[in-house]
């Protein structure tokens, strides 16, 4: 009879089985949820050793759920932004890396200004909020996020970075295509980032968004811009003259976007930028 298979068996094994099923980062996929179960970091895996029976049987449960397209954050229950861990799970949006380059732009805004005010539209999570506040002790940070099962782990994740040590941040619950949206800043905002929903109605998108992810998250109107619309004009109303707003958007939108820009007559330095893909991901500028 031969004995328990190592790690590294039991990793090619699943590497096949997850690409099988079309997930993109099968060895990737299966090295996170090893870790997951086995408490530690992922370049640190004892691969060369055999996999005792309760790991194993853990870990076989979490490739079988990622085999069904199940986001790997689910599993894991977590996510990563900006230097931080991020809790998430069903009803709501898996904050991606691709978001990393929009936060790195907005917290460059920040640099020369001093108790800045932020502010985090569509905040899901409270992801993008909450790297800003890690970064930035001295800011003042708003979120904002409609979706009660979304707003339910944002206030879980402020509270747990507030524990951790970081500047708390202040969460609303609130539509951001109400034209009264934080009438109280009007004017006096520094920066104010965005990733809102963006997906036209009825693109088919992987399971791992389709099956799984919060649809309101995800679609936005025919043309994906319904909110990015409501976003370009809390810009307007909102920031002070010189401050900064990155919204990302889909690959195809780019222009989209800096089209809503530049029509509100109150923006100037209109860009789109790359993500790590070298796609267009975010637009930005500065209010006149």
């Amino acid at each position: 009879m031969s004995g328990p298979r190592t790690l590294g068996e039991v990793l090619d094994d699943a590497e096949k089985t997850l690409a099988d099923a079309g997930a993109w980062a099968s060895r990737q996929d299966a090295e996170t949820l090893a870790a997951h179960v086995l408490g530690r970091p992922a370049q640190e895996l004892p691969v060369d050793e055999p996999l005792g029976a309760a790991a194993a049987g853990r870990l076989q449960e979490l490739l079988a759920d990622r085999a069904r397209r199940v986001p790997v954050e689910y599993l894991t229950g977590r996510a990563r932004l900006g230097g931080i861990d991020i809790q998430v799970g069903p009803g709501v949006f898996v904050p991606r890396k691709h978001t990393e380059p929009l936060l790195a732009w907005g917290l460059k805004v920040l640099e020369n200004v001093e108790n800045p005010v932020v502010v985090d539209l569509c905040t899901g999570s409270a992801a993008i909020a909450l790297a800003v506040a890690h970064a930035r002790p001295d800011a003042t940070v708003h979120a904002v996020e409609l979706a009660p099962d979304a707003l339910s782990w944002a206030r879980r994740n402020v509270a747990a970075r507030a524990a951790a040590g970081d500047t708390p941040i202040s969460l609303h619950e609130g539509d951001v295509t109400a034209p009264d949206l934080f009438s109280g800043l009007r004017g006096g905002v520094d920066l104010l980032l965005a990733n809102p929903p963006f997906v036209v109605e009825g693109r088919v998108l992987p399971p791992e968004w389709e099956e799984h992810q919060p649809h309101p998250a995800l679609f936005s109107g025919h043309d994906g811009l319904v909110v990015i619309r409501a976003v370009t004009s809390a810009a307007a109303r909102l920031l002070r003259p010189g401050g900064g707003v990155a919204i990302e958007h889909d690959d195809e939108q780019a222009e989209a976007v800096m089209s809503l820009l530049g029509g509100l007559q109150a923006f100037e330095d209109i860009a789109d930028h790359t993500d790590h893909n070298d796609l267009p991901r975010y637009t930005t500028a500065r209010r006149i």
